[in-house]
């Protein structure tokens, strides 16, 4: 019996690994993905997992692009590759090359699940959305660069309304898609106001029809709370008519078509040409209206009311009239007021010490005030006497040398004087 060879750990992992790369090298597993990590590397671990079993799998990051899309929380898939092991802790894995949905029904359940998750965030709530302007100056396109659609809505656009398109290129379908639609939606909100490359007033986020894993992209939660985010209005235009996708809940408003996006986002220019020519010729026609019969109330108002220069001529002879009766009384007034004034003139005149001089009476003073009294007058050293045709200025007797022959005791009023002239 021959002796069996000892084989080191590392043989052996090395021995089995060799084995089962050799004999599972292309196989096809389907099964529900749960555990998903995603490394900085960019590698994606997960498990495939039915009612009794997990395996444990591994998409590269060169794979990763074409079957990561798929690779999503429940969802049944089924994956292309081949079985490996890993020595490191004994196990084995089933390294992932391609993956596709297990039919149309995994999508639909796994659409369904994401729906209702985010319905519940309030993402799709109406009272979110914003309202669409009704003739933006620009107009931000999210879409392929090439093909129908991007031609399909400038065209569309020139025919109504010409207006300024900016169109953000993107994959519309594929891994990349997603990622990329929510950065374009994100960077056009991003745009500074009066920059370089003017910000848009609304959104048209678009492509054309295909199946469910097509359009696929736009189901994505990125996107979703990309255009959730967005502060420019959002109008949504992806596949047909009868294709639905996430991102028609959460957009402000929904097309059809990308065609349909298009006639939404503008007016047509002639149809407002016409609206405003009739509103301009029902103005006119009401102004022109309304002037008539403003017209004729002015006519049957003044119809009613006496003839104007008549009554001017009337106001006029009723002041001329109190023009004269006013220069009448005044001259009579005035004639009164001479009259008195003179008699007034007259009166002072006979009442002034001129006229009291004149008949006899005499003012004595001496120079600086007027004596009433004779003890006031023998205090005086010279009198000044005043008659009406001069001054005479005299020395009371006590102060004269000759001999006082009226004593003034006994008749105060007489005085004698000497004329020093």
């Amino acid at each position: 019996m021959t002796e069996q060879p000892v084989l080191s750990v590392t043989e052996l992992s090395l021995s089995l690994k060799s084995c089962v790369e050799q004999v599972f090298n292309h196989i096809k597993v389907r099964g529900e993905v749960s555990d998903i990590k995603r490394a900085t590397s960019g590698h994606i671990y997960f498990s495939l997992k039915d009612k009794d079993s997990v395996l444990a799998a591994i998409c590269w990051k060169g794979s990763n692009r074409q079957c990561a899309q798929h690779i999503q929380e429940g969802l049944e898939i089924i994956c292309t590759g081949k079985l490996s092991t890993y020595p490191g802790r004994s196990n084995y894995q089933m390294i992932v090359e391609a993956a596709e949905p297990a039919g149309e029904g995994a999508l639909l359940k796994l659409l369904k699940d994401r729906k209702e998750k985010l319905e519940k965030e309030g993402l799709f709530d109406p009272a979110h959305k914003k309202p669409i302007p009704f003739l933006p100056e620009v107009i931000g396109v999210v879409t392929s660069p090439t093909g129908a659609v991007i031609r399909d809505i400038i065209h569309r656009v020139s025919d109504r309304f010409p207006r300024h398109i900016i169109v953000w290129p993107v994959a519309v379908q594929g891994e990349e898609c997603a990622e990329q639609v929510a950065a374009a939606v994100r960077g056009f909100n991003a745009l500074p106001e009066n920059g370089k490359i003017p910000k848009p007033d609304i959104l048209i986020v678009a492509r054309g029809g295909g199946s469910l894993e097509d359009l696929w992209g736009f189901n994505e939660e990125c996107v979703v709370r990309a255009v959730y985010d967005s502060e420019i209005p959002v109008i949504s235009a992806v596949g047909h008519e009868t294709d639905t996708t996430l991102i028609d809940f959460v957009s402000d408003l929904r097309a059809p078509t990308p065609t349909g996006a298009a006639e939404k986002a503008v007016p047509v220019r002639l149809e407002i040409y016409n609206i405003l020519n009739t509103k301009e010729n029902n103005l006119k026609s009401a102004l022109n209206q309304t002037l008539i019969e403003s017209r004729l109330k002015i006519q049957q108002l003044t119809g009613r009311f006496p003839n104007l220069n008549e009554i001017i001529q009337g106001f006029i002879q009723k002041t001329d009239d109190r023009t004269e009766r006013l220069q009448l009384a005044i001259k009579t007034y005035l004639s009164r007021w001479s009259e008195q004034t003179k008699n007034i003139s007259r009166l002072l005149q006979s009442y002034s010490y001129q006229a009291v001089l004149k008949r006899g009476f005499t003012i004595i003073s001496n120079g600086k005030k007027v004596i009433t009294n004779a003890f006031e007058a023998q205090k005086q050293t010279r009198l000044n006497i005043q008659f009406s045709d001069g001054i005479v200025d005299t020395i009371p007797l006590k102060n004269n040398k000759r001999k006082q022959t009226i004593q003034a005791t006994d008749q105060p009023d007489l005085w004698s004087y000497i004329s020093t002239k």
